[in-house]
C-alpha cells in the first residue's frame, strides 16, 4: 500500500489508484540555466513516479514551461534576445543534463504560450462564478471569497493581508487579491484578451494548463517555496471556476542549500546542473539527492558526492560478484539465507512505499548487499534464491534510477595509454582496447601461476594508473572502468 504525506491535510495519506493517475508538476521558467535546486526536485518526482510505475500504475507526468514572466521579459530586454529563443534554448539544455542523471521526461511539456486561449477560458468562469473582476490594470482574483484560502500553506486572511501590502495596486479592491490578467501596452511579449492586451498572471497559468491535461489530477507537485502563493492560488481559482477539488494529493520537496544558506545568485552560490552534471557520474547524483528523504533539506556537498559514487560500486559491485558466482558454484540451498533476504526485500519496498522514505530503504540495501557478499563467499550456494534476488534488486535499482555503467565506455579514449602498456610488457596491439585489456590481464593470470607476483602486481598498477581497476574474486579476475 502507498502511502504519501499530504502537504494541503497536513496527513500521511494512503494513495488508492489503479489504472492511470495524472501528476502535475511545476517545471522550468527558463529565463536562464536551471540550476541544482531544479535538479533536486525533478530528480525527486522522477523517482516518485519510477515508484509509482514499479507498484502498476500508469503515469501521466505534466511538467509546465512558464515562458512568459516578468523575468524573462526583464532579461529579454537586458540582452536583446528573443523570448522564444531564451526560453527554448534554457529549457533544451536544461532537458539534455535531465536526461544525463536519468530523468524520465515528462509526457507532456505545456508552454504558457501555446494555452492563452485555456487560460482565458477560466478567467471568464471565475468572472462568471464570483470569484474575479476587471480593473484598468487587469482582473484580480477576490481572495476573501475563497472561504477555503490558506488551507494550504497555513497562513490565515489577516496575514496574506500584511504581505500583500509590500506591493501596493491602488486599482485593486483589496490589498490581497491577485492578477489572473496583467494589462500592458507594447511589451515585448503580450496577447489579445477580452480585458485588452496583456498576459497572464503567474498563478492562472497552471491552473489552466493542469486542467486541459488532467481532468482529475491525482497528483500535484513542486519544491516547497511553491506553497505559497502560488499553489495556495492555484487551488483557489481551480476550485473556483469548477467547484471540484483541484487536487488529490499535494506533494513538497525541501530545499537545496549551500552551506545551509538557500541558493541565490545574490550570495554568490549559484550551482548551475552542467557544472555537477559534468563532474559526478549519474549514479552518483542520484545516490546523493535520495539520501536524503524528498521532504528534507539538502545541503550541496562534494565531498558527499564523492562518497555517494564508491556507495553505488559497493552495491552494482555484490550484483556483479553473485553473477559470476552463479556460474562457477556448486548449488546448495540455504533456508536462512533465503528468508533473511526475502524480510530485507520487503522492508525496502516498506519504506519506499511509506512516504517514498529513501535513506532508510539504502540503509535496507546495504544490509542486504553485505548478506550477500557473505552468502556468495561460501562454497556452495543457493542458486534459486540468488536468481531471485538479481532480479528483484533490478526493480530496486530502477526506482532508484541506478544503472549499470557500461564497461567500455570511455574505452576509446585509453586506446594509446593501452598500447603504451601493451608494448611494455612485450604483447601485441590490438585493433579494439577491451581486447588489450583481456590479453593484459590473460598475461597477469600467468605471472601469478609462476607466482611472480611482482609483474602481476605491476600490470594491475599500470592499468590503474589509467583509471582501468582489476578486481579479483574466487571466480576470476573483472576488470572495469574507474
Amino acid at each position: 500500500m502507498l502511502k504519501f504525506y499530504d502537504s494541503y491535510s497536513k496527513t500521511l495519506i494512503e494513495f488508492n489508484y489503479t489504472g492511470q493517475i495524472n501528476m502535475y508538476v511545476c517545471g522550468l521558467t527558463p529565463y536562464d540555466k536551471a540550476h541544482v535546486g531544479h535538479l533536486r526536485t525533478c530528480l525527486a518526482f522522477d523517482s516518485i513516479k519510477r515508484l509509482l510505475i514499479k507498484s502498476g500504475l500508469e503515469v501521466q507526468h505534466i511538467q509546465n514551461i512558464t515562458d512568459v514572466d516578468d523575468k524573462i521579459i526583464k532579461r529579454c530586454k537586458e540582452t536583446g534576445t528573443d523570448p522564444k529563443v531564451l526560453t527554448e534554448t534554457n529549457h533544451n539544455e536544461a532537458l539534455e543534463m535531465f536526461d544525463k542523471v536519468g530523468i524520465i521526461r515528462a509526457d507532456v511539456y505545456p508552454k504558457v504560450t501555446l494555452h492563452i486561449k485555456e487560460i482565458i477560458e477560466i478567467i471568464q468562469k471565475l468572472i462568471k462564478n464570483g470569484y474575479a473582476y476587471q480593473t484598468k490594470s487587469g482582473v484580480y482574483y477576490i481572495v476573501g471569497k475563497f472561504l477555503k484560502y490558506g488551507k494550504l500553506s497555513g497562513q490565515n486572511l489577516d496575514e496574506v493581508k500584511d504581505g500583500s501590502r509590500l506591493e501596493v495596486d491602488e486599482t485593486k479592491y483589496n490589498p490581497e487579491d491577485f492578477a489572473l490578467w496583467k494589462n500592458t501596452s507594447g511589451e515585448i511579449i503580450e496577447f489579445d484578451s477580452p480585458w485588452g492586451t496583456g498576459r497572464p498572471g503567474w498563478h492562472i497559468e497552471c491552473s489552466a494548463m493542469a486542467g486541459k491535461y488532467a481532468k482529475k489530477l491525482h497528483i500535484h507537485g513542486g519544491a516547497r517555496d511553491l506553497i505559497f502563493p502560488h499553489h495556495e492560488n492555484e487551488i483557489a481559482q481551480s476550485e473556483g471556476a469548477t467547484n471540484e477539488k483541484f487536487a488529490e494529493l499535494w506533494l513538497h520537496t525541501g530545499f537545496l542549500t549551500v552551506d545551509g544558506e538557500k541558493m541565490s545568485k545574490s550570495l554568490g552560490n549559484f550551482i548551475t546542473i552542467d557544472k555537477i552534471v559534468n563532474k559526478f557520474s549519474k549514479n552518483a547524483i542520484r545516490f546523493f539527492m535520495l539520501n536524503s528523504h524528498y521532504r528534507s533539506p539538502v545541503d550541496y556537498n562534494e565531498a558527499q558526492l564523492e562518497a555517494a559514487s564508491e556507495s553505488v560500486e559497493r552495491i552494482l559491485n555484490s550484483i556483479g560478484l553473485l553473477r559470476e558466482e552463479l556460474k562457477v558454484k556448486l548449488n546448495g540451498p540455504d533456508a536462512n539465507f533465503k528468508q533473511e533476504t526475502n524480510d530485507l526485500v520487503k522492508e525496502i519496498w516498506s519504506y519506499l512505499r511509506n512516504d517514498f522514505d529513501t535513506p532508510n530503504a539504502l540503509a535496507k540495501l546495504f544490509d542486504l548487499v553485505r548478506v550477500i557478499n557473505k552468502h556468495v563467499s561460501k562454497e556452495k550456494i543457493d542458486h534459486a534464491q540468488l536468481l531471485l534476488l538479481d532480479s528483484g534488486l533490478q526493480n530496486i535499482l530502477w526506482v532508484f534510477g541506478f544503472e549499470e555503467e557500461n564497461k567500455l565506455s570511455g574505452l576509446d579514449s585509453k586506446k594509446s595509454e593501452l598500447e603504451e602498456i601493451i608494448k611494455e610488457f612485450g604483447l601485441k596491439t590490438k585493433s579494439k582496447p577491451d581486447e588489450m585489456i583481456e590479453s593484459l590481464i590473460e598475461l597477469r593470470i600467468d605471472a601469478r601461476a609462476k607466482k611472480d607476483y611482482k609483474k602481476s602486481d605491476l600490470i594491475r598498477s599500470k592499468l590503474k594508473e589509467i583509471g582501468i581497476i582489476i578486481e579479483d574474486s574466487s571466480s576470476g579476475q573483472r576488470w572495469k572502468v574507474e
